[in-house]
């Protein structure tokens, strides 16, 4: 697939208020500061369209990109730690859970973690609630280039963790948007879901 234009396309605070056209969403989500804005920016080509920053919890809402005039990316709030209050999280939370069980559109969800660091608990929750509410959705490793061991220690270790609970994988992808590592293999990978749901 060949990204040849994407624009930002509108932030919403309440899942009824999300588009009501007929696209394709793919969402992205994964515990605060896991680079999901970067790597939004790093799919589409675009080094500033997706707001990233330094600090937890700079994503407050459901931001939607329009790819191609054709179809949506959609940066979901963080999940776990966030420099926020209590009610802001819980807020964040119920507005999560809308999204992933309620919309029509919701082709995939993409759910980032974060490769530099030993497996969080937070990501393997969710992974398995997504699992539970048959949710289709995919894993992506990122900040492989950010490590101080192995990244195969802990992509290897959640998948064996993941293994505990399932009886098959879901997609993974291994990405670096320093390092332009595995961005062909998501576009890819779009392009099949955008083929299958036509035919």
């Amino acid at each position: 697939m060949l990204i040849k234009t994407a624009k930002y396309a509108g932030s919403y605070a309440d899942v009824k208020d999300c588009p009501g056209v007929n696209a394709v969403e793919f969402a992205f989500i994964g515990r605060s500061n896991v680079g999901k804005s970067s790597l939004i920016n790093f799919l589409m080509g675009r080094k500033d369209l997706a707001r990233t920053s330094s600090k937890p919890g700079k994503t407050q809402t459901i931001n939607y990109y329009l790819v191609n005039d054709s179809f949506h990316f959609v940066d979901l709030p963080g999940y776990g730690f966030a420099q926020v209050s209590k009610e802001k999280r819980s807020g964040w939370e119920s507005m999560i859970t809308g999204y992933l069980l309620h919309r029509e559109h919701l082709a995939c969800v993409f759910q980032l973690i974060d490769a530099s660091i030993p497996v969080q608990q937070k990501d393997m929750e969710f992974t398995n609630w997504m699992g539970e509410h048959e949710i289709p959705f995919a894993i992506v490793f990122t900040k492989t280039d950010k490590k101080e061991k192995s990244d195969d220690d802990t992509i290897a270790a959640y998948k064996r963790q993941m293994l505990d609970f399932w009886e098959s994988l879901p997609p993974v992808f291994i990405t670096s948007a320093r390092k332009d590592n595995g961005k062909e293999e998501l576009l890819h990978y779009f392009e099949d879901i955008l083929k299958s749901m036509k035919d």
